[in-house]
């Protein structure tokens, strides 16, 4: 019996909506907005600098001096700002720490986050993976941020800083197959892709015949 779901999703998707219906379906926690809202308790910060970093990655000159490589040929560089104590490697780190707790749980949702990387050997965990094509995401972001003026760029770059996260902080493909139990386009409709899920996870692990 799967315990714990995670959901990766392309941005504009509705993988984020479908984790919720499934969450509320099963009377389970649901860990998206609020796995950053745990992050930034744990740190002590705002959550709004959470959500600054939240699956993003640190420029590559903030993760040279995180490495002690600050001085020398960068002597001349002016010093980072005082949120580099907090940053999306920090980000990553405890979003880590609470997911594990999160497991040990159980009967939770967690979205994105490398969540599907964290507890990739746990057998009583189910991965998803939710896509859509290309017009209804835009569609869709549409709807959501009618005042965004390139809706398609936003879904490239979004997509592109979350299997940035996943490689650098987690050592995976984003977009590995392996990953994943299931791959669901919500083109089948929101419902009907959180019945499959919740199908399978009534189902758990059994064998194949």
């Amino acid at each position: 019996m799967f315990r714990v779901l995670t959901v990766a999703r392309e941005y504009g998707s509705g993988g984020g909506l479908i984790a919720r219906r499934v969450a509320e379906k099963l009377g389970w926690n649901l860990l998206d907005k609020a796995l950053v809202e745990a992050i930034a308790r744990s740190a002590q910060v705002d959550p709004d600098l959470a959500r600054r970093y939240d699956e993003r990655v640190d420029s590559w000159l903030h993760r040279l001096s995180r490495r002690g490589l600050w001085r020398g040929a960068f002597e001349g560089v002016a010093a980072l700002a005082d949120t580099a104590v907090f940053d999306a490697e920090t980000v990553a780190s405890l979003g880590k720490s609470l997911i594990l707790e999160a497991h040990s749980q159980g009967n939770c949702v967690i979205v994105g986050r490398g969540a599907q990387c964290v507890l990739q050997q746990r057998e009583d965990v189910l991965h998803v993976f939710v896509h859509a094509p290309r017009a209804e995401r835009i569609a869709r972001l549409r709807r959501r941020a009618p005042a965004a003026s390139n809706p398609e760029e936003l879904m490239r770059s979004t997509d592109q800083c979350r299997a940035d996260f996943i490689r650098l902080y987690f050592g995976c493909n984003w977009k590995n197959l392996h990953l994943y139990h299931m791959l669901l386009s919500s083109e089948l409709g929101e419902e009907t892709v959180a019945g499959m899920i919740i199908q399978a996870i009534g189902r758990g692990a059994e064998p194949c015949a």
